[in-house]
């Protein structure tokens, strides 16, 4: 059986069907859904999910155990095959808040990746959020009024308020039901006094949010999500065993009440039977009804409707935007522009000799085409955004910035690795700094950085004239650079600064030659 959701999006016009799949690796749950697009429409055609409550493997000094790793691998295995026959440009894999904080989720990421043969993307809870929001929005009838929407994860919970598919606060609060019962219910009683505690910690995690939250308000509130989904399910199953003519409310406050007070009379977790919960959700369901509970309290919440639609559609829908040149990512990069008061002549002018000699060496290094083209798009026009901190090393400002800075559409490694060649775009190359990255895409990240660096050279006179055209050729640790005749006599300058990169590049084992 296949779900639509129903919600045109852009599609090429000769384009009959595509498929697309996302994973979604949260603390809780691992999820895998293949969407065929198909008249302009997205149907869902495969779901898988498997609980494998990665969140509940970290230790207390942050570090994910070897149990909990392969619990993910193992599932990982099962996923991979059905992404068989699937294009790799069609396929996304974001991580969440558990593999955000493990101080190991790079070795299992590193296998993983191995495993599936794809990159796996680490997203800040922010960008979480808005993809959360983006699968809910296409999945509702639209709406210009300002709609509320939280999902509660393993390890985190999201509040998003926005309209129509454009959300305007996002935030993600550390708080979920896999840690709210480790914290609350570790022994697992349920009596007054824990769910009081788990309401205090809730809470407290909402006072960062409650007052902007409530001043901007909203005319409906959605839940998204297995833990919200589940409650739902409960109270309605409650609802209808009460053969009341009313329509099901939603979960609302008093419905929450009843649930907590039904859960305190059994007493203990293993003992948990309510109509409605499967046996997968009861060890860590308490948690998840805290966190709402608290969630309505402060928030001032009346009632919640539940979307079957959550982060991994709006992965998909956000994967789509990408390929039909609707890209998130780009109004991220004008935005930063605005906001930095980059100097946009200068940086397309760069940008322009960066593709221009990147066109003419990609095959010759290697250097994987499908993301190498947009990262030195947006370096080339964010090179200079630290220039409105201050001059004096503004690359390490720029770095910094973007290394550190919510930035709707990326993800940690995308952010990690536009900084590391802000970073190394003048003086001496980093090459310690390469070391962060991961092996596999060390020598084609390098390769970048060389071609940013050599652009910005070449732009250095910030001349309103266009550069002549420059040939260029490379070979393993080696560029040469072949310009017009007379051309060295007219810029004496670009002639010192081409031998003084070459001293640069020297260093690191590098060849830069220019006639």
């Amino acid at each position: 059986m296949t779900d639509t959701i129903h919600k045109p999006i852009a599609s090429n016009a000769n384009q009959q069907k595509e498929i697309f799949a996302a994973i979604d690796l949260g603390s809780n749950s691992f999820h895998l859904i293949v969407a065929e697009l198909k008249n302009d429409q997205l149907l869902i055609i495969d779901r898988m999910k498997e609980m494998v409550r990665l969140a509940s493997g970290l230790d207390k000094k942050g570090r994910l155990s070897d149990v909990a790793q392969q619990k993910g691998l193992d599932c990982l295995a099962r996923f991979g095959q059905r992404l068989n026959n699937i294009s790799a440009q069609n396929i996304r894999i974001v991580g969440t808040n558990t593999l955000r904080k493990a101080k190991n989720g790079h070795h299992f990421i590193k296998q993983a990746e191995k495993m599936l043969g794809h990159s796996i993307e680490v997203i800040a809870g922010r960008e979480e959020a808005r993809l959360i929001y983006l699968g809910v929005a296409h999945s509702q009838s639209e709406n210009t009024d300002n709609r509320l929407v939280i999902d509660i994860g393993g390890g985190s919970t999201e509040f998003i308020i926005g309209k129509g598919f454009s959300p305007s606060y996002t935030e993600s609060l550390h708080m979920g039901c896999v840690s709210m019962t480790l914290k609350a219910f570790a022994d697992g009683k349920l009596n007054d006094n824990n769910f009081k505690i788990a309401e205090l910690y809730a809470r407290l995690e909402l006072q960062t949010i409650k007052n902007t939250y409530r001043n901007v308000g909203w005319t409906y509130a959605t839940g998204a999500s297995g833990t919200i989904k589940a409650i739902g399910k409960v109270l309605r199953a409650y609802h209808d065993s009460k053969n009341t003519s009313d329509p099901f409310p939603g979960i609302t406050q008093k419905g929450l009440h009843w649930l907590i007070k039904e859960m305190i009379k059994q007493k203990e977790i293993d003992m948990l039977e309510l109509d409605g919960l499967n046996s997968e959700r009861q060890a860590i369901f308490c948690g998840g009804v805290a966190v709402l509970y608290g969630a309505f309290k402060v928030l001032k919440i009346s009632a919640m409707n539940v979307s079957d639609s959550a982060l991994r559609e709006g992965v998909i829908y956000d994967l789509q935007g990408r390929l039909s040149h609707e890209d998130v990512r780009q109004r991220t990069i004008n935005h930063l522009l605005k906001q930095y008061h980059v100097d946009t002549q200068q940086a397309k002018a760069v940008e322009a000799t960066l593709l221009h000699l990147y066109q003419q060496v990609q095959q010759q290094w290697s250097i994987e085409q499908f993301n190498s083209e947009y990262t030195l798009q947006w370096v080339a026009l964010l090179h200079e955004i630290g220039l409105s901190i201050a001059h004096n090393q503004y690359h390490k400002h720029g770095a910094y910035v973007l290394e550190n800075s919510d930035l709707p559409g990326f993800s940690r490694r995308e952010q990690h690795q536009l900084a590391l060649l802000i970073s190394a775009q003048r003086r001496k190359f980093p090459k310690k700094s390469f070391k962060t990255l991961p092996k596999e895409c060390v020598q084609s990240i390098k390769y970048l950085a060389i071609l940013l660096r050599l652009s910005i050279l070449l732009h250095r006179d910030r001349s309103e004239k266009t550069l002549p055209k420059i040939q260029a050729s490379a070979k393993d640790q080696a560029i040469t650079l072949q310009f017009p005749k007379e051309f060295f006599k007219k810029h004496p300058l670009t002639l010192v600064d081409l031998q003084q990169e070459a001293d640069y590049l020297k260093e690191v084992k590098f060849s830069l030659a220019f006639k």
